[in-house]
């Protein structure tokens, strides 16, 4: 089973309130798919994590919306003396190995290329690669750039 899988039953567990069994999954996606996507994080329908979710790192307070795909090797995480997390919009591509850190909001329809670290807002439609990461492209169509819609089905 993939980590976005058991992260569904985990939450659906958590959101009706029965102890214990959320945290079994947690620590069992972190056991099979050796990653960490907390119970309580909100993850939108139809969002993908790509390889089973092998070394991806998501923030326990973090928001990803809907049908969006995360490759391998992904932190959505928090800052130094920054208590927000990331906020990721939908039908967002991010590539593996980026870092999304910090109170940072990615605009739906975006591109987060691979090894970017992203510590500014992204607006919507825009790709975005580099260390740190800069916009390369505005006003982009995500399905023509990286097929969203074949990869998530939706």
């Amino acid at each position: 089973m993939t980590a976005i899988k058991f992260y569904r039953i985990a939450h659906a567990l958590y959101l009706k309130h029965i102890p214990l069994l959320p945290k079994f999954f947690y620590r069992l996606i972190y056991f099979v798919n050796n990653c960490h996507v907390h119970y309580a994080t909100e993850i939108g329908e139809g969002t993908t994590i790509a390889y089973g979710g092998v070394a991806v790192v998501i923030h326990k307070n973090a928001t990803i919306g809907k049908n969006c795909v995360i490759e391998s090797n992904v932190t959505i995480g928090g800052r130094n003396n920054i208590p927000a997390a990331p906020v990721i919009g939908d039908n967002v591509f991010i590539g593996t190995g980026a870092r999304i850190l910090g109170d940072v909001h990615v605009g739906n329809g975006s591109i987060i290329g691979a090894n970017a670290v992203v510590l500014h807002d992204v607006s919507e439609r825009c790709s975005v690669a580099g260390v740190p990461a800069r916009i390369l492209h505005e006003n982009i169509d995500i399905d023509e750039k990286c097929n969203l819609r074949k990869i998530t089905g939706k």
